[in-house]
């Protein structure tokens, strides 16, 4: 028979908050082990009584078949000093200690508690804040580590002496459940009309009382998981037009909440993969293609748009209300637009009073805000796009190798902003944090840096930004750099783009040359010259900008991307045609003023892709001033896309064409192709498909050129799903491709490529040598070509 020792397992993972604990109690009372468990501030500990068959019997189930959403990333077993133990039990978790875990997201409602809440002979029947081991608030609620009720916004929330049974019973599903509540130990709700409390009221008349305001066609506030949200009837035309008047959103879209996937099913269309998507503990917002003849308000929830972003109830609150109401609701953060979300108490009662004619709160404290995460599916190649990374996905990062001894903070950019930290050998990436173009923006910015420090107490050692001097991200960094006398360093934004994409698919240490595709609006570039089209070649760590498109004139700065009529005009100014499709858009003043403009030249030039979008879509009559960022690109996607669905990928003809002697792409001669089209009466959704099939073919001609066999895609334009599977399609059997994964390809994923592009010491300082190149590109422009200088082959 073999010995009795003592044994100590140590796990590291998400392993926080989503039943490890109950887990481990159960298994050691299936294998007859006595000892103990606990969580710490790096991770759970586990010491137990046994012999070494039985050790590693324990051992592997534990990891084989961790309970759901526990990931284990590290184990350690080992003999530790004998003690003899009379049981198993879970014992007090150890504070006293630096962090050294990862985070447990909030979870959405699941499906036992679903069941639950709409069983009438259940205890929990209609508790708006039913939960369980396996879903609920998490990282929104959680005050210090390790993940323990004391620890969470929960402290001050005595438990019923039913509760409490559960909590202490190891054969119930909410054994150790820090959340766990019921009716008679209820988190209680208040009603505010008007700004003012109304009188006491118990659930069930508030609930009613919610239901009577959405079908008289008011809009609702509500608190929910991560901030409050907005609500009203989505096929009440007149109470959408006034939701947009009062929130001040024009026609950006509105995300829809459905009460389950088969009232869902009636308005959009799914595959498998977003169905199980939208049913996951994430519980995101997903973009559906929508169905016609819907009873939707469509023109108003999603204007000139074909696809619409869908959610189920993501808490029980939401579950009642969507339920009971039984149609469609229009469900959008609960802020005036541009600004962040609401999530304080006293912030949502000083200010959506002005935009909500009633609003349902809680006394649940949200400690860390966050938007609900939004994610696409490309149609045919079921790639994975991720829009919006907060709620559900936020914080952690998981499958980077830390290269520096070094803990790092980079600070991201302007727009889409987040943070990351590395430290420890563990990665975070901050949930969405929006545009830090307001004061507003800016403080939710530092409440949540700082939120997170203090629960990691992460103290960096390193400090990394953009390179464009007026984002607040930057300033942020210098500030902090100067106070705390840290390490500064500045990374140019293609390249953080570039470093993100590569490191998510572990290709840093690649010995093969890589290409990376970065396409997006704006961002700095080392010349003080707007990029946006790059073409570079990562190889022996080290990043060359190989190819980009012509610059072209930046006209009034920021007014250039909300106004693509100006980046059409910037353009086309030389370009044979152009006059006669674009001074319509202007009154003569305005085309005297900005044509004298560009004749006496800017100082600032320009290479996005983003703006060539835009530029694209003013031609084509779709936009020629924006009402939210993307608007236009997303109708040039939208029109391509009504061709492709007809006829397919592969278009058959490109404005770009291999070949020709040219050491550059030209941003004019590819809009006299368009133009050209345009005047002969191609169709405008037969042209929007070609300039997307066009770009897929640029990708093919450079790649031959430099010579690489593997391609990453990065940047903001990576959103258009329409791009990524023609991309699949047409040259995944040429060509290795590499999308984002775990992060968005937009701007979110700046700080975490900052972080990398510093941790692993990325050179980009090497000059391209003209004699290096083989090949050329050029655009179909057999007419009035022009010769290129010496000074514009890059």
């Amino acid at each position: 028979m073999q010995n009795i020792h003592t044994y100590h397992i140590h796990l590291t993972g998400i392993v926080q908050g989503v039943g490890m604990r109950p887990f481990v109690v159960q298994l050691a009372l299936h294998f007859k082990l006595n000892g103990w468990i606990n969580n710490t501030t790096d991770g759970v500990h586990i010491e137990f009584n046994g012999t070494e068959y039985q050790a590693n019997q324990f051992l592997n189930r534990i990891i084989s078949a961790p309970p759901p959403f526990a990931l284990i990333r590290k184990y350690t077993l080992f003999k530790t000093d004998n003690k003899l133990f009379d049981s198993f039990e879970i014992i007090e978790s150890d504070v006293n200690s630096i962090p050294d875990l990862l985070l447990t997201p909030d979870f959405g409602l699941c499906f036992e508690c679903r069941t639950e809440l709409h069983s009438v002979s259940n205890r929990r029947f209609h508790y708006p804040f039913i939960t369980c081991t396996n879903c609920g608030p998490r990282f929104s609620i959680t005050k210090k580590l390790p993940y323990d009720r004391l620890n969470t916004s929960m402290k001050n929330f005595s438990i019923c002496d039913t509760c409490s049974h559960e909590y202490s019973t190891v054969s119930d599903r909410r054994f150790y459940s820090q959340t766990n509540s019921c009716h008679k130990c209820s988190i209680s709700m208040k009603l505010f009309e008007n700004g003012k409390e109304t009188e006491t009221l118990n659930p069930e008349m508030i609930l009613e009382i919610i239901q009577q305001f959405l079908k008289e066609g008011k809009i609702v506030s509500v608190k929910g998981v991560g901030g409050y949200v907005l609500l009203c009837d989505a096929t009440n035309s007149s109470s959408i037009q006034l939701l947009r008047k009062r929130k001040q959103r024009q026609a950006k879209p509105f995300a829809l909440l459905f009460h389950s996937v088969e009232q869902m099913k009636t308005f959009v269309e799914w595959s498998e993969s977003e169905k199980k998507c939208l049913q996951s503990s994430v519980a995101p917002i997903l973009l559906l293609k929508s169905k016609k003849n819907s009873e939707l308000a469509i023109d108003d929830i999603a204007p000139g748009l074909s696809h619409l972003g869908c959610m189920l109830p993501n808490s029980p609150l939401l579950e009642l209300i969507a339920e009971s109401f039984n149609k469609p609701l229009i469900c959008t953060s609960a802020n005036i637009s541009e600004s962040p979300i609401l999530f304080r108490d006293i912030d949502a009662l000083t200010h959506l009073h002005h935009i909500a004619d009633i609003i349902l709160s809680h006394n649940r404290e949200i400690v860390a805000a966050q938007d609900d995460s939004v994610i696409k599916f490309a149609r045919y190649s079921n790639q994975k796009i991720i829009i919006r990374r907060a709620r559900g996905l936020a914080p952690n990062f998981l499958g980077y190798i830390q290269n520096q001894d070094k803990s790092i903070l980079a600070t991201g950019a302007l727009m889409k902003s987040s943070f990351t930290f590395q430290t420890r050998q563990k990665t975070f990436v901050s949930q969405y944090l929006g545009s830090t173009g307001t004061i507003e923006a800016q403080e939710m910015y530092r409440n949540s840096l700082k939120n997170l420090t203090d629960l990691l107490q992460f103290k960096p050692e390193k400090i990394v930004s953009d390179n464009h001097p007026d984002y607040f991200s930057t300033q942020l960094a210098k500030e902090i750099s100067t106070i705390h006398a840290i390490p500064f360093n500045q990374v140019q934004h293609h390249k953080a783009h570039f470093a993100a994409v590569l490191a998510e698919h572990s290709l840093l240490d690649s010995h093969e040359s890589i290409l990376g595709v970065i396409w997006d609006g704006t961002g700095i570039g080392d010349d003080a010259q707007i990029w946006g089209s790059e073409f570079f070649k990562f190889e022996n760590n080290s990043m060359l900008r190989c190819y980009h498109f012509d610059y072209f004139p930046q006209v009034l700065y920021d007014k250039m991307s909300r106004e693509p009529r100006l980046s059409a005009m910037a353009i086309c100014d030389d370009v044979l045609g152009s006059d006669t499709l674009l001074k319509e858009k202007f009154t003569d003043v305005e085309w005297s003023y900005y044509k004298k403009l560009l004749g006496t030249g800017t100082k600032i030039n320009c290479c996005s892709l983003g703006r060539v979008f835009d530029a694209v879509a003013s031609l084509l009559g779709l936009s020629d001033k924006q009402s939210y960022e993307g608007e236009a690109a997303m109708l040039l996607q939208d029109l391509a896309e009504k061709y492709t669905d007809e006829y397919g990928y592969d278009i058959g003809e490109s404005y770009f064409m291999e070949g020709a002697h040219y050491y550059r792409i030209s941003t004019s001669s590819l809009f006299s192709s368009i133009i050209r089209d345009i005047h002969k009466n191609k169709t405008n959704s037969f042209i929007a498909a070609k300039f997307h099939f066009s770009l897929v073919h640029l990708v093919e001609i450079i790649a031959g050129n430099i010579g690489v066999k593997k391609v990453a895609f990065s940047g903001g334009v990576f959103q258009n799903s329409l791009l990524v599977d023609m991309l699949q399609q047409l040259l995944q059997k040429k060509l290795e491709l590499f999308f984002h994964d775990q992060l968005p390809p937009n701007d979110e994923n700046i700080s975490f490529g900052q972080m990398v592009y510093v941790d692993r010491q990325i050179d980009s300082s090497l000059i391209i040598d003209l004699n290096d190149v083989r090949n050329h590109v050029t655009i179909e422009q057999p007419e009035n070509q022009l010769l290129i200088t010496e000074k514009d082959k890059f």
